[in-house]
């Protein structure tokens, strides 16, 4: 299915106060996390107009989110809780459910009645980015004809690993098929593809390292419908790892243009930039790389315009 980026919206956790964004009853005791996504969805729908998302029934849309660190804090606090004096008859039952990673988006099935699926994606680095992957592929399954794709963090504890490059906030995406954009007049900014692959971390460490990256960096291209000699421009979302130099010394022998980024210790970051890329395009394509330590890596390509370019891949 052909579909279209209509919506766009974007959270920062400095400053943000849920009353303001979500309303003063019913989000309290919400993880921030959630809260950040919830806000985010409610950016993007009111950003694509309102009869976008309710075009379609209740069982024609859904929704998916990738995180890293959303539950994080709070199941440090709930470990506290649970060894301390007050043992696990102390937890909070308004926020004991989130011990599940899967409940961070799940409310946004229940505020937008979103009953086609509702998923959960949670690679290192690459969630956002695989949201937008998956939610696609469930799309051309037939499952939706609506997508809210997105990604949430929240902030680490002091101490934990990554916690000095913490990311909190959330990006949330409204995608919709072009043929229902043109029906109701609507705007949009662009599409979207995705491709992710796997660079397992002991064949980035050898010298060939960064030319298998490139190969895989290429095929991905490909796939989305890149055509060699119209290069795009492309921002490297990458850490400092084996695997984020390999990916880093392919992009940049690829694309010498290429604008590398440090990478946060969550997924939001990519989807950020590609959120940004939508917002402010150009006259051609825009590529978001990022990869992970772990070896998971994805590509995303970003077409602006309501025609031509790829479609949202399910590779």
């Amino acid at each position: 299915m052909d579909l279209l980026v209509t919506g766009v919206g974007e959270v920062e956790a400095d400053g943000f106060d849920f009353r303001a964004e979500l309303g003063r009853r019913g989000y309290k005791y919400l993880p921030s996390a959630s809260q950040y996504v919830l806000a985010a969805a409610k950016r993007a729908l009111a950003d694509a107009g309102e009869d976008a998302l309710t075009a379609a029934g209740p069982e024609r849309r859904g929704a998916a989110v990738g995180t890293n660190s959303a539950a994080t804090s709070l199941h440090h606090a709930m470990n506290r809780t649970v060894v301390g004096a007050g043992g696990a008859g102390a937890l909070s039952p308004a926020t004991a459910p989130y011990f599940s990673i899967n409940l961070f988006g799940s409310r946004l099935a229940t505020e937008h009645d979103l009953k086609g699926f509702n998923l959960t994606v949670t690679s290192p680095r690459v969630a956002g980015l695989e949201a937008l992957q998956t939610g696609a592929r469930a799309v051309a399954a037939g499952r939706a004809s609506r997508l809210l794709a997105g990604a949430t963090e929240e902030a680490l504890p002091e101490g934990e690993p990554g916690a000095d490059t913490s990311e909190a906030g959330a990006v949330a995406l409204l995608l919709e098929p072009a043929a229902a954009v043109a029906e109701r007049g609507g705007r949009a900014y662009g599409r979207v593809g995705v491709v992710t692959f796997f660079l397992p971390p002991a064949l980035a460490v050898p010298a060939g390292g960064a030319g298998a990256a490139a190969e895989a960096l290429r095929d991905a291209l490909a796939a989305l419908g890149h055509r060699p000699g119209t290069p795009p421009t492309v921002t490297a979302v990458l850490d400092g790892s084996p695997v984020g130099e390999a990916v880093g010394e392919a992009v940049v022998a690829a694309f010498p243009g290429a604008e590398r980024v440090p990478a946060g210790a969550g997924c939001l970051a990519p989807l950020a930039h590609v959120a940004a890329a939508l917002r402010h395009p150009t006259d051609h394509a825009h590529a978001v790389v990022t990869a992970a330590a772990e070896g998971n890596t994805a590509v995303c390509l970003v077409t602006p315009g309501g025609s031509g370019g790829a479609e949202a891949s399910s590779r």
